[in-house]
């Protein structure tokens, strides 16, 4: 038999022959765009999880780091409070104790904010005290009465400083 004899035989497809193959065909694209977006939303669903994590975790680290800063402070204040000869072998003790915390805090991305002769930020400055002085420019800090610290460009705390204003 010849190529031409068997389409000959086969009948023409009619509409309701055709239909179901189209039907079929449109089942299969619907149903691979329904994969397709299912795949794309736990995509999504994934990263935000993801960033959720290290949110939480960054939340956390700030959380204990801030806790330890009033240890610190504790630490400084001893350092300035201890004078004498009797008192060396303590203060050694204490500075050692201050060094060693800072080295733990820099590790974990903790800077302590430069705050005096600087001029007043409100993002990481908190003015305790305004003073009149003719001797610096206005809004410069002239003491900084507590450290301030930032985790990476997040603020832990503040310092808390006094400002000039000109006379």
């Amino acid at each position: 038999m010849s190529e031409q004899t068997i389409n000959e035989q086969d009948p023409p497809l009619t509409d309701a022959q055709a239909d179901p193959l189209d039907e079929l065909r449109r089942e299969k694209d619907a149903l691979q765009d329904r994969l397709l977006r299912t795949a794309a939303e736990f995509d999504n669903y994934r990263k935000r999880v993801e960033r959720e994590r290290r949110d939480l975790a960054d939340y956390q680290k700030a959380d204990i780091l801030t806790e330890l800063l009033p240890i610190l402070d504790n630490f400084e204040r001893a350092m300035l409070a201890s004078s004498g000869s009797e008192a060396e072998p303590l203060r050694k003790g204490v500075e050692l104790i201050h060094k060693q915390m800072m080295d733990f805090l820099r590790k974990r991305g903790v800077a302590a904010i430069e705050a005096l002769g600087a001029d007043f930020d409100p993002n990481v400055h908190q003015a305790v005290i305004h003073e009149a002085s003719s001797s610096h420019r206005d809004g410069e800090v002239i003491e900084e009465l507590q450290r301030g610290y930032m985790l990476g460009d997040k603020l832990l705390r503040p310092a808390m400083v006094k400002v000039a204003k000109t006379a």
